[in-house]
């Protein structure tokens, strides 16, 4: 078992949990990714999912092609509503990663 970090115990907890998870399994660190953003698709899941998964999927190499592709593929199956609420979390979990790189550079600028 990995240490955690003091005073972040259920970050600690996901990330270990993911990094099992990709261990754990035969398929290569994109289509894990692929298939973990299908199933927060379908499970509806909320804007800070989609910003852990998609950061890790960045780093794996899966771009916005590869997002789009995912949620029209599961579209079929999950309907309209989910695809339209995953594409919005989507949308919020970018915005505030920019947000937080625009307050990064901001900090460093009045350094």
């Amino acid at each position: 078992m990995s240490e955690q970090t003091e005073g972040t115990p259920v970050l600690d907890l996901l990330v270990e949990m993911t990094a099992d998870s990709v261990e754990a399994s035969s398929l290569d660190i994109q289509t894990v990714m692929l298939v973990r953003l299908a199933a927060l698709v379908a499970v509806d899941a909320p804007p800070v999912s989609y910003l852990m998964n998609l950061e890790a999927g960045m780093e794996a190499g899966i771009d916005a092609d590869m997002v789009a592709g995912v949620l029209a593929a599961v579209a079929p199956i999950v309907g309209t509503p989910r695809v339209v609420a995953a594409s919005a979390g989507i949308a919020e979990s970018l915005a505030f990663e920019i947000a937080v790189a625009v307050a990064d550079i901001a900090e460093q600028n009045e350094a």
